[in-house]
């Protein structure tokens, strides 16, 4: 870790109110601790705009495996892309529905590609796209 640098922050009364209960609700023993947080998430959705940056995120697949094709398809698809699916976890919730969480690396237009094009499948009902990056 590099060393600290100290800055000063100017805001309204009222919305340094707000975040002092706001931190305090989620837990974070101070300021500081909590500016880090939002620092580092601010520049991974940065990173994720970058189309030729190097992201890692997690693909959140809810689908009705009972729908013609859905299962070959998304596995074709994780198949065609597997230089940028590191890993996957399918999960049966109930008789006709399922939950693959599918872990990826790779830029940040094509995760995003993939992501859409998997999300727009017939059979699936609900899809998100988690954006991370291994580095902030």
């Amino acid at each position: 870790m590099s060393a600290l640098e100290r800055f000063g922050v100017s805001m309204s009364r009222d919305l340094l109110r707000q975040f002092d209960q706001a931190i305090r609700d989620a837990g974070y023993a101070n300021r500081s601790e909590a500016l880090r947080d939002i620092v580092r998430d601010f520049l991974t959705r940065r990173r994720w705009e970058e189309p030729g940056e190097e992201v890692v995120g997690t693909i959140s697949i809810v689908y009705d495996h009972h729908v013609h094709d859905v299962n070959a398809t998304l596995t074709a698809l994780q198949h065609d892309a597997e230089a940028r699916v590191i890993c996957a976890t399918h999960v049966h919730l109930d008789h006709h529905n399922c939950i693959e969480v599918i872990v990826v690396r790779g830029q940040a237009d094509e995760v995003r590609r993939l992501a859409d094009h998997m999300i727009s499948i017939r059979g699936v009902k609900h899809g998100a796209l988690s954006c991370t990056s291994d580095q902030p």
